[in-house]
């Protein structure tokens, strides 16, 4: 079975475009101490002979531990831009600006500190205080720049927007508004500033469309949209930051701002936004609806009123369990580039040449993904040249399709094209190192493959399987040497879906599991290692809950009740949705493959059996681009059609069938736990928010099984402790 597509998910580039913290998971203990990030002035001459106060934000710490600020660094930063401000009262400079150390302006708010709070007052108080701050670079006596060196998020591009002018580096990765996906809104300034700087379109894709599919701008698009005025080469990007802002303030360069829309286009733009909003959340989360009030109102706010406002918000969602889920929810997956259980990756075994088994979409997506990211030599393997070279068709036409729109250069894509290659001859894998099949999940079919590699590899070599469902250990069980097989369960689309299931069969070595991971690393795919059961974590918990939908239709529940009910977990797609993008034939066929080995709470359908047998659409086509397709009201006849009378029992509403499908989940989350699937329920989270597209806004699955009170009811206990991914009681 594969995966969803996120909406809200981080991705693999989530460590540097959120507000940083440690890469370490939430335990409940007490937050390390503030790495106070200081605020550092020297003048600066300019070439016209004016001073410019420049101050820089340094942390003490190189660039993988991004400045950050907490209340220290915020009230150093205040003091600061205090006696700055009082100099230039006095005539002493001639402008002011910030910037910050190697690669990093400021990585927005540190979010240790932020779901520390353990009151409103004093969440309240972190807006007043960022507000204080920063106003004082808005109203300096000077005109005050923002010179954007490095990554500049949340926080850190509200303080770069308080200033009047801006300039970007040409290699800036990463200048975002993201706090709309980690249950806070941009309460320093952004919400009101941004729209008034760049148009109430725009801002909306700022604050609330990019942030959801985890997209920052780079330093070029941010001068492009409006974010910043000027764009440096990164080589020299001080010195012309400051020789165009001396231009500036000689008056030879001018920088015009667009006027604001009218009062009814706005409002037209904000009800648009808001309907869109309905459509993808359905109100399942309050920040993203706060936020677009706050935009709502920045046409015509005084900046005291917008900044009180902003405060309020924030306090509002500092003290939400949205927002505490969130930061778990990052700070887990953040955690997931270091592996739990993984052995020291010295075992690991070099891989120099690729085989793959099938040529099918998955295996051609797989073939792509490592010639591209590996560097290596390619060969997929099919029973017959029409099979093959359908695979090779579908890698050249990828190729060609990321050149046409300019990411990837053509000489990267001919490399790409010439490394991988097809063949119908299984000899020509006897030079692979490491051999993945990807072919129909038939278990007796896998195993017959293994046994003919076996014969043709060498006895250095891994044999990888990407079976979503099947036993590894079953098919490794018949060779000579099983120990060298290991599961790397990938997720579809291959290139986009950020996590890599790493299976651990009975039999796996250390060295064939170390190789898994290490593959997994330098294919920029998180890997979590699960044990060999069924349906390993994603597609276990995701089948499940469409059986528990599947069976409330079968028992008299209304097709879109059932699809409904899951809308306040924020699920990226409803339920049948999600059935219709993995495959209704895959679906069924991990469905009747768990119950066959986890017996019937994963029930049997003939509902789902005859909308595959015949081909029957499960849902409507999408309204729009990053719409969720509805579920199709045709289908409610074929359940209808097919309805045992014996099975049939209360129809349950939207309520209980989200009690149901909770119910559900936790019972099989403490299975997996007690079967030791992995090691601890922050894995399952991980694997479902990067696996199945599980919103950050919940935390995973576990801390919303815990809040909604099914962990309890189940289980007897919460899955986590209270107060790590929720506000304590």
């Amino acid at each position: 079975m594969t995966g969803t597509t996120s909406t809200q998910s981080p991705g693999a580039d989530s460590a540097s475009a959120t507000p940083g913290t440690d890469a370490q998971p939430t335990t409940g203990t007490a937050a390390r101490a503030e790495r106070v990030t200081h605020s550092l002035v020297r003048d600066v001459t300019l070439p016209s002979g004016g001073t410019l106060a420049l101050v820089t934000l340094d942390n003490g710490l190189d660039h993988t531990k991004p400045s950050t600020l907490g209340p220290l660094g915020v009230a150093e930063l205040h003091d600061t831009l205090s006696a700055v401000s009082g100099r230039a009262a006095r005539g002493e400079i001639v402008a002011a600006a910030v910037t910050g150390k190697p690669f990093v302006l400021a990585a927005g708010a540190d979010l240790t500190a932020v779901s520390s709070v353990s009151d409103r007052d004093a969440a309240h108080a972190l807006g007043v205080a960022g507000h204080a701050a920063y106003d004082l670079l808005d109203r300096m006596a000077v005109p005050t720049f923002a010179f954007i060196n490095g990554v500049a998020l949340g926080g850190g591009l509200e303080l770069a927007l308080a200033c009047t002018y801006r300039t970007v580096a040409t290699d800036v990765a990463a200048v975002a508004l993201p706090e709309t996906s980690l249950g806070l809104v941009p309460g320093w300034g952004g919400c009101y500033r941004v729209p008034r700087l760049v148009g109430i379109e725009k801002a909306i894709d700022v604050i609330l469309t990019r942030p959801a599919a985890n997209k920052p701008f780079t330093g070029a698009q941010a001068y492009e949209t409006g974010l910043a005025d000027a764009l440096f080469d990164a080589a020299d990007f001080l010195e012309q930051s400051l020789v165009w802002a001396d231009a500036v303030l000689r008056g030879e360069v001018t920088v015009e701002r667009p006027p604001l829309a009218p009062a009814a286009q706005w409002q037209a733009t904000v009800d648009a936004a808001r309907e869109r909003l309905d459509a993808v959340l359905h109100g399942s989360r309050p920040a993203p609806y706060r936020a677009l009030d706050l935009l709502a109102t920045a046409r015509d706010a005084d900046p005291v009123s917008a900044f009180a406002a902003e405060d309020d918000a924030l306090a509002d969602l500092i003290m939400s369990d949205e927002m505490r889920a969130s930061v778990y929810a990052f700070q887990t997956v953040n955690a997931g580039k270091k592996p739990v259980g993984a052995p020291s990756k010295d075992l690991a075994r070099p891989v120099t040449r690729v085989g793959i088994v099938g040529a099918g979409l998955m295996a051609a997506q797989l073939a792509l993904l490592f010639a591209q990211r590996l560097g290596v030599p390619v060969v997929m393997r099919d029973l017959d040249d029409a099979r093959v070279q359908h695979g090779l068709d579908h890698v050249r036409s990828t190729v060609e399709k990321l050149v046409s729109t300019g990411r990837m250069p053509a000489d990267k894509a001919t490399a790409i094209s010439a490394g991988v290659r097809g063949t119908t001859d299984l000899g020509e894998l006897a030079g692979c190192d490491l051999v993945v099949e990807a072919i129909t999940e038939v278990l007796d079919l896998k195993k017959r493959v293994f046994a003919e590699l076996e014969g043709v590899v060498s006895a250095e070599a891994i044999l990888v399987t990407n079976t979503s469902a099947l036993s590894v250990t079953k098919m490794a069980a018949d060779l000579q040497h099983p120990e060298r097989v290991v599961g790397l369960h990938f997720f579809n689309p291959v290139a986009q879906m950020p996590l890599v299931e790493v299976v651990r069969a009975e039999e796996s070595s250390d060295e064939a599991v170390a190789t898994a991971f290490a593959v997994a690393k330098t294919l920029r795919k998180t890997a979590v290692l699960v044990r060999d059961r069924p349906g390993f974590v994603v597609n276990r918990l995701l089948v499940l809950l469409l059986g528990e939908i599947v069976g409330a239709v079968e028992s008299g529940t209304p097709v879109e009740v059932a699809d409904r009910a899951l809308r306040p977990l924020g699920l990226p797609m409803g339920p049948f949705a999600l059935f219709d993008l993995v495959g209704p034939a895959v679906g069924l066929h991990v469905l009747t493959s768990l119950r066959e080995d986890l017996g019937d709470r994963f029930p049997a359908s003939p509902g789902l059996e005859k909308i595959v047998s015949e081909s029957i659409p499960v849902v409507l086509p999408s309204p729009a681009r990053g719409v969720p397709a509805s579920v199709d009201p045709a289908l409610q006849a074929v359940f209808d059609s097919v309805r045992d009378p014996a099975r049939a029992a209360d129809t349950l509403d939207e309520a209980g069938v989200l009690d149901a499908v909770l119910r559900s989940l936790a019972r099989e989350v403490g299975l997996m736990l007690d079967e030791g699937v992995v090691s601890e329920p922050s894995q399952i989270d991980l694997c479902m928010i990067l696996g199945a597209g599980w919103p950050f806004s919940a935390g995973g699955i576990t801390p919303y099984l815990d809040r909604s009170g099914a962990s309890e009811a189940v289980l007897g206990r919460r899955l986590l402790p209270d107060g790590v991914a929720n506000v304590p009681a």
